[in-house]
């Protein structure tokens, strides 16, 4: 009989797994993330794809990982450094050694450290071996044999096997931190109805995991973290494509409009298509087209159609989008283009992170084209941005653009399911009466009518080529021009009149104030908390809405005597914020295709305010 592990309580923990392209670090990781959500913890996670599709196996640049921080209290970061490291071969060893804490867990599939894996990741000596890991709790684990000794007698082949081991290393962690096996099996059995053979072999090796760290005595110890306490309601595990597939989703219901997505795949935006062709019940229509160009334009003639239109991509179809966007401003249709924003430039680093489309986003297109920009903050906000975005578009007549970010789109967070009634209403104003119709006539709002194709006496002309004021027709006269520049810009900058001020978190005025966008939220909050825990004094305010920014704007930074922006960009937001504001302000930039480290703002803030905390 084993001996009772002692079982000691965390306040919060950091795992990372680590391994082969191949190994199943994004499916382990989600699960361990899925089961997590559900015993009730607050969790955010950091998947981390390698860049080139199916590198060499064992090699440096195929390593695949997936960090989560989970917690008993509120947190918005993956982060910083894991507590604990999965390593699956010694290429998942090296690269992620370094980001471990001092002292940290390690747990490796020993099998797979023999001396071809040894020399892809450019170990001279066995890590396991040498005195180079002695600053670490290593636990050398024969995951590869252990998992083929469970799977002994099964149908499967000795390759289909040496699959499971992810299932075995899940299993292990899984009785490591007290987390129940059950949604994993129901998962397995769902997932795998058709192949008995297979839910048998990954249930085996995830109880194999199980039972190895109850028998065996490596392990002393395990851990326990106790649920969050989060407000009372139906909690899910939801990650930022999937909450902006189910935000449009929800736009589309609430509008009353048939949803529309003209898509062509790329990375990180192509789960966002993947999502929304699973609901055709709901009425959605969802096209993979040949190029960007052609994504974006059919979501133009969807919109002219009279659906809720969208399209979907990254900064270099965003690119290739810009002069159909141009179209849509000229057409004044509603078309929401959703920028899943990563590493670039050109095909830069696909699987990254980066915030550097701000500026794209903002100025471009050829010509005076004026586009509302928002920006999601974390992975369950990009729910109801998109909601937002929807609502703007139609409301105004404009195309909008959504931002999110690799780390947005692929990370995940516990989503409180709201309740219907309390999502915004968003009212349509399609025209069906003839009289006193003129395709170019204003409203309050200075939206033209959305006149539909067939309907009886309200023919009207679009296309890219300027329109007359009022009755729509092609106009060269340069003082129509003019007029037409001024007014399409002027309906923009009346959606200020439609957005929520400013909100600064601590005190209104001060010393300091951190000002962010995008997906850096959570992480410039965590550090904030911990600048005031050392007894700091500063302010945070996050911009979801860019173009235009909220009407308290320059109120709110006129109250402070240091504004810091940091961004995943050169700063960006900050030329935008001097421009605009004329006022200087600090930059934090750091653009490595990853999100911030709290370490890396919390260090910029001291030093902005040169260790001054007031004691």
């Amino acid at each position: 009989m084993s001996k009772v592990k002692e079982v000691l309580k965390l306040k919060e923990v950091t795992v990372r797994f680590a391994g082969d392209s191949g190994d199943g670090m994004q499916l382990t990781g989600s699960q361990f993330s899925d089961t997590t959500a559900w015993v009730g913890n607050d969790l955010n996670t950091l998947p981390d794809y390698p860049a080139e599709i199916r590198a060499p196996a064992g090699t440096l640049y195929g390593v695949s990982g997936f960090q989560l921080h989970f917690s008993s209290d509120d947190i918005h970061t993956p982060g910083d450094q894991p507590d604990v490291l999965v390593a699956m071969n010694p290429a998942a060893l090296k690269k992620n050694l370094s980001e471990l804490r001092n002292g940290g867990m390690i747990i490796v599939n020993s099998d797979s450290f023999d001396l071809k894996n040894l020399k892809l990741a450019n170990y001279a000596t066995n890590p396991l071996e040498d005195e180079s890991l002695s600053g670490y709790e290593v636990f050398k684990v024969p995951i590869s044999s252990l998992t083929a000794n469970a799977l002994e007698g099964t149908k499967l082949s000795p390759k289909e096997v040496a699959r499971c081991k992810n299932f075995f290393a899940l299993g292990l962690m899984y009785w490591l931190y007290n987390r129940p096996p059950e949604t994993t099996i129901t998962w397995i059995h769902e997932k795998f109805k058709s192949k008995p053979e297979y839910v048998e072999a990954n249930e085996k090796a995830l109880k194999a995991g199980i039972n190895f760290g109850e028998m065996t005595e490596a392990f002393t110890t395990r851990y326990s973290v106790e649920p969050a306490r989060l407000p009372k309601g139906t909690y899910r595990n939801i990650s930022g494509n999937e909450a902006t597939a189910l935000g449009f989703l929800a736009a589309s219901v609430k509008s009353g409009l048939p949803l529309f997505l003209g898509s062509y795949p790329i990375t990180p935006a192509s789960e966002i298509l993947q999502y929304l062709s699973n609901y055709k019940n709901f009425g959605v229509k969802t096209f993979q087209a040949e190029d960007e160009i052609a994504g974006v334009c059919s979501a133009i003639g969807a919109s002219y159609a009279g659906h809720l239109a969208i399209t979907n991509t990254s900064g270099p179809g965003l690119a290739l989008k810009t002069e159909a966007i141009g179209l849509a401003v000229m057409t004044e249709l509603p078309v929401v283009i959703i920028d899943v924003q990563r590493g670039g430039p050109s095909t830069g680093l696909p699987t990254k992170t980066e915030q550097a489309d701000l500026l794209q986003s903002i100025y471009g297109r050829n010509g005076e084209s004026p586009v509302p920009v928002l920006a999601a903050r974390t992975p369950r906000d990009c729910f109801y941005m998109a909601i937002e975005a929807s609502r703007i578009a139609l409301k105004y007549m404009t195309p909008v653009i959504l931002l999110t970010d690799g780390y947005l789109a692929n990370g995940s967070e516990p989503w409180k399911i709201p309740d219907v009634k309390d999502l915004p209403e968003i009212k349509t104003k399609i025209r069906t009466e003839k009289e006193g119709f003129f395709p170019y006539l204003r409203d309050d709002n200075l939206s033209r009518p959305w006149a539909i194709p067939g309907t009886p006496e309200l023919e009207h002309r679009v296309g890219g080529l300027e329109k007359a004021n009022i009755t729509g027709n092609v106009n060269y006269d340069p003082d129509n021009h003019d007029f037409m520049i001024k007014l399409r810009a002027q309906k923009v900058q009346n959606i200020e009149n439609d957005i929520p001020d400013l909100k600064v978190d601590g005190d209104e005025s001060g010393e300091l104030l951190l000002l962010g966008w995008g997906g850096t939220y959570g992480t410039i909050k965590e550090a904030v908390s911990k600048a005031r825990e050392l007894g700091y004094t500063l302010s945070q305010a996050h911009l979801r809405y860019l173009n235009p920014m909220p009407k308290n704007t320059g109120d709110v930074l006129s109250r402070f005597k240091k504004i810091l922006i940091p961004e995943i960009n050169l700063g960006q937001l900050a030329k935008l914020i001097r421009s605009e504001f004329l006022i200087e302000v600090e930059q934090l930039n750091v653009v490595r295709g990853l999100p911030f480290r709290t370490s890396d703002i919390l260090t910029k803030i001291t030093e902005t305010l040169g260790g001054n905390n007031g004691k």
